[in-house]
């Protein structure tokens, strides 16, 4: 019987004079070209380099064939190419354009020493799992799990990117506090149901300046949205202040961090904050009369009306001073829209109304979320679609290496800010949470000085 081959080449309809044909002999390809364009970045900041000299290897020099910069590198490509799991690199080992971004020298791999690793020039996934799971309490003697993160040295080396990023101390630098879902699929260590997510997940922890990425800590979700916020502020503005000690800080968050503990901190450390104010009914009743006078503008015009009330306000039992708070009176078509913030900001002497505006700003434009105009895209791994498969910047997938070092995974894909992902325990806030299922603590779009908070 007549075996069938297939042609070398298969021809299709023409498109015009020219000729469209597919052949089979185009020797290794890849769909990942756009690496490159990132290798190049990374060729000039060294980044992947100071990465990798955060790692400990206690392997046997002569016994190592994937030293840990071409691991580190493997790993942060991969991610940064839409390569989540590690399972893929079992495929993936093979692709000599990886392995030229990972600084292999034999990109094909048939120069490894054993046969069955031989066209395979990079990590497996078992190798690469090692890495990530050693410990450093562990590794000097663990037989498999050698290599061991310094978690410390991570979280310098994110925020010492940033201060070299700039070229002179800067006047002020706003720091912007987040919290948000890792939805999990599996039954992870440290899976909890959320709440307000309605899903099992992590809880990580972000904390930008404008596009920099300052700290990612990975959490479990059974507790307060806030929960370690003290300790990653207290950290991250001492390395600053060394080398800035004269740049004014700022901090800002939603109503998930309207807590005593962080706002008592920045008080006794000079650090200013903005923060979310979980409407009630006691904050309701202050701003009534500027609500009536919105609302009455809105039924003249038909449009949009604000007005705004700076006051003193205090909790019942959660807050150990009386602080200022600003209102926004806001009436839109059918509703009232009232949003508060409570800040330590001095008033612009002479400018008050001025100063209202510009730190009190509307969290929700045509229904959705308004938070300037260059909102940063925070990553959902749950996410499908192209949008959630660009490429992003290194430095945001390098913290996803080390669990130890609390880090959490960051994407690409722009989420809309959730109106209270955390609870507020407050006393005050107890009716309003009788009133709705789950309390949506009014999550603030506060920009300032031309920066956003961004989810």
């Amino acid at each position: 019987m007549n075996t069938e081959c297939s042609p070398t080449q298969l021809e299709f309809h023409a498109l015009g004079s020219r000729e469209v044909v597919g052949r089979f002999d185009g020797g290794r390809i890849t769909s990942d070209g756009g690496g490159l364009l990132l290798r190049e970045v990374d060729q000039r900041l060294g980044l992947l380099g100071r990465l990798a000299a955060c790692f400990t290897d206690y392997r046997n020099p002569n016994s190592v064939e994937h030293s840990v910069h071409s691991l580190v590198a493997q790993r942060v490509y991969g991610l940064a190419l839409g390569y989540e799991d590690l399972n893929d690199h079992d495929v993936l080992r093979a692709d000599s354009v990886l392995a030229l971004l990972a600084g292999k020298r034999d990109v094909t791999g048939e120069d490894r020493e054993r046969d069955r690793d031989q066209g395979y020039p990079l990590a497996g996934s078992s190798t690469l799992n090692r890495l990530e799971l050693s410990t450093p309490a562990s590794a000097a003697s663990d037989r498999y799990k050698k290599i061991a993160a310094d978690p410390p040295a991570l979280d310098r080396l994110l925020v010492d990117l940033f201060i070299e990023s700039h070229a002179k101390p800067p006047r002020e630098i706003w720091l912007d506090l987040d919290a948000t879902d890792d939805p999990l699929h599996g039954h992870q260590e440290g899976r909890f149901f959320h709440g307000y997510y309605r899903c099992y997940c992590y809880l990580p922890l972000y904390i930008f300046c404008g596009e920099h990425l300052l700290c990612a800590r990975l959490r479990p979700s059974n507790q307060d949205g806030a929960a370690g916020s003290v300790d990653e502020l207290e950290r991250i503005v001492a390395q600053i202040r060394t080398r800035w000690p004269k740049t004014r800080i700022v901090i800002r968050g939603d109503a998930g961090f309207c807590r005593e503990a962080i706002m008592g901190w920045c008080e006794s450390n000079r650090v200013s904050y903005v923060l979310g104010l979980a409407r009630n009914k006691r904050l309701q009743r202050a701003l009534g009369r500027e609500m009536a006078e919105a609302q009455a503008v809105h039924e003249q015009t038909g449009q949009a009306a604000r007005r705004f009330r700076d006051f003193r306000y205090r909790t019942r039992k959660s807050w150990s001073c009386e602080r200022r708070v600003i209102g926004k009176a806001e009436y839109l078509p059918g509703k009232a829209n009232p949003r508060f913030v409570v800040t330590n900001l001095a008033v612009e002497p002479g400018r008050p109304e001025a100063t209202l505006r510009k730190t009190l700003l509307r969290a929700w434009r045509d229904g959705k979320p308004h938070q300037g105009a260059a909102a940063r895209a925070v990553c959902r791994p749950h996410q499908h679609g192209d949008a959630a498969r660009q490429s992003a910047p290194a430095v945001l997938r390098l913290v996803r290496l080390c669990a130890d070092a609390g880090a959490a995974p960051a994407r690409t894909h722009r989420h809309p800010a959730r109106q209270g992902a955390v609870h507020d325990h407050s006393s005050e806030a107890v009716e309003d949470r009788r009133s709705h299922p789950y309390h949506r603590a009014q999550g603030l779009a506060i920009v300032c000085h031309g920066l956003s908070l961004r989810s």
